[in-house]
């Protein structure tokens, strides 16, 4: 007899569906594509008129390398770019700075400056191409140094289209990478809301992330319900900085991850898409249908990702990234089957291009709308992580605020929780991981990861210098006075912020500024 298999998120999956496992409510619950609550997708044709964006994230060492690997990728016909920065560029120092030996260029790319920033998209058309990029506590500066690149090359903002992650409450939940305290932080969000509505606006201001929550350890219906609440945060803040609901919802997005249970997923994006949709119109009073869109980017699980026998990672890939496409995702990056191992080689990164070629161009999905629509165990499974993910949203609003939870500890304490049990399971043998747990090799085969040149921190410091040996020091002292009084006032801080990035001020200076303005958060400190 079969052990009853438990979904991700908790609840039981039957054997069998039937109809009378539906909703009462389906038709209601359901709607046409493009239409409210969006459960079928927030386009009316989806994929039948044109593909999602393929995204592939890359950024290692150098500018100048990764800028390489950029064209290798539009050749590949990669149709948006995806940026991942070094650990001290996601902190907000300079390369040369001591807290950042050993780390420079080694998660992704150092940007240190304007001249960075140059080479990183050089000979890029930066009006035909939409890029990602992945930075949080700093997203404004980097932003407005691509901004500024752009209008070297004759590309005005208003041309511009891509994405700044710029969620900086996840940060406090799951991933670390935060300068500020929470109530600055916000305030930064909301200028950059402003900011991109007046100077950048086709920009997605916001990509606001379950995915690093996931791959802490959330569950699908925690991952959808911390990520929706941190979202009813940050419009809150907009709209108590003055910013009407209309003027900014329509440029939020956001960013899940894509696992191999490919059913619950599936039924995980099309419940966030309903949940968003209802919170927008009846608590925010949204009129614009684009306001109450959730549109979202998707990269597939790299947790789920095994060093052991690497290859199998391609089945697991091509898997996450069908369950992103059948549950309505804008945009996929695919993971590369090495990427549990070392930063990904070219040929992986074309492999993991491939897949979701195949996907889009081989396969019949991109034929029809929203395919499982009606699907007894679909519309079963999204009804139940619908009630979980709301019943887990009202635990938040019970502290008050998802600022509020946070500062209790709620959301980490509860994905933590569900990280052991997953560890257990895996443990123990009843959660299977191929190649890990069960069908695994005596000897695994050799494979030669990409390395980072050991050279490229030096190479950056004597950048560093040359850069500051050059500019007008003047200028710089002058403009970065200016952002300090900004910050110490209302002011936006994004416009004086520019124009100490035009004089050259580093990303250190930039924001250690506005660390002396503004403090450093302690997981201690209370605001």
């Amino acid at each position: 007899m079969n052990q009853r298999r438990s979904s991700e998120s908790g609840f039981p999956i039957n054997g069998v569906y039937t109809e009378a496992d539906l909703p009462e409510d389906l038709d209601s619950r359901l709607g046409s594509p493009g239409e409210f609550p969006y459960t079928r997708g927030v386009y009316p044709t989806m994929y039948t008129s044109r593909p999602w964006t393929m995204r592939q994230y890359a950024g290692f060492g150098t500018a100048t390398e990764s800028n390489a690997r950029y064209h290798q990728l539009l050749r590949a016909g990669t149709m948006g770019l995806s940026v991942a920065f070094d650990l001290p560029t996601q902190m907000g120092y300079d390369s040369d700075e001591p807290i950042a030996h050993g780390e420079v260029g080694k998660v992704g790319v150092a940007i240190d400056s304007i001249e960075d920033m140059r080479l990183l998209f050089a000979d890029i058309p930066l009006d035909k191409v939409s890029t990602s990029m992945t930075i949080n506590a700093p997203g404004s500066v980097l932003l407005l140094l691509y901004q500024l690149v752009a209008e070297e090359n004759g590309v005005p903002g208003a041309a511009l289209n891509g994405t700044i992650q710029n969620d900086i409450l996840k940060e406090y939940i799951a991933r670390g990478t935060y300068i500020f305290p929470p109530k600055p932080s916000l305030r930064l969000v909301a200028d950059t809301f402003a900011y991109c509505r007046s100077e950048v606006p086709k920009w997605n201001t916001i990509s606001i992330s379950g995915y690093h929550m996931a791959e802490a350890g959330a569950t699908p219906a925690q991952e959808i319900a911390f990520t929706l609440a941190n979202g009813v945060e940050y419009v809150r803040a907009a709209l108590a900085a003055g910013l009407a609901v209309d003027d900014f919802a329509p440029r939020l997005s956001f960013f899940f991850v894509a696992r191999t249970t490919l059913l619950e997923e599936v039924a995980k994006f099309r419940a966030a898409r309903r949940i968003w949709a209802r919170l927008m119109r009846d608590d925010f009073g949204a009129k614009d249908p684009k306001s109450m869109m959730l549109r979202f980017h998707t990269q597939t699980a790299g947790v789920q990702l095994t060093a052991q026998q690497p290859e199998v990672n391609l089945v697991r890939v091509a898997v996450q990234g069908l369950g992103a496409v059948l549950g309505g995702t804008q945009s996929l990056h695919t993971n590369s089957f090495d990427e549990a191992i070392a930063l990904p080689t070219e040929k992986a990164a074309r492999l993991a291009l491939r897949t979701q070629q195949v996907l889009a161009y081989e396969t019949d999905l991109t034929a029809t709308v929203d395919p499982f629509a009606g699907s007894y165990v679909v519309e079963a499974m999204t009804a139940e992580i619908e009630a979980a993910a709301v019943e887990l949203m009202e635990r938040v609003t019970d502290h008050g605020s998802a600022v509020d939870a946070i500062e209790a500890g709620f959301q980490k304490r509860e994905i933590e929780q569900s990280a052991y049990r997953i560890a257990q399971e895996i443990d123990s043998g009843e959660r299977v991981v191929v190649g890990l747990n069960r069908f695994t090799v005596d000897e695994e085969e050799p494979y030669e990861p990409l390395r980072v040149d050991p050279t490229i921190e030096a190479a950056q410091a004597d950048r560093l210098a040359r850069l500051r040996s050059e500019r007008d020091a003047d200028a710089v002292t002058r403009a970065l006075a200016d952002l300090r009084a900004a910050a110490e006032g209302t002011e936006n801080v994004l416009y004086p912020m520019k124009e100490a990035l035009r004089a050259r001020a580093t990303v250190g200076e930039v924001c250690g500024t506005l660390r002396e303005v503004w403090g450093l958060y302690r997981p201690t400190d209370r605001f």
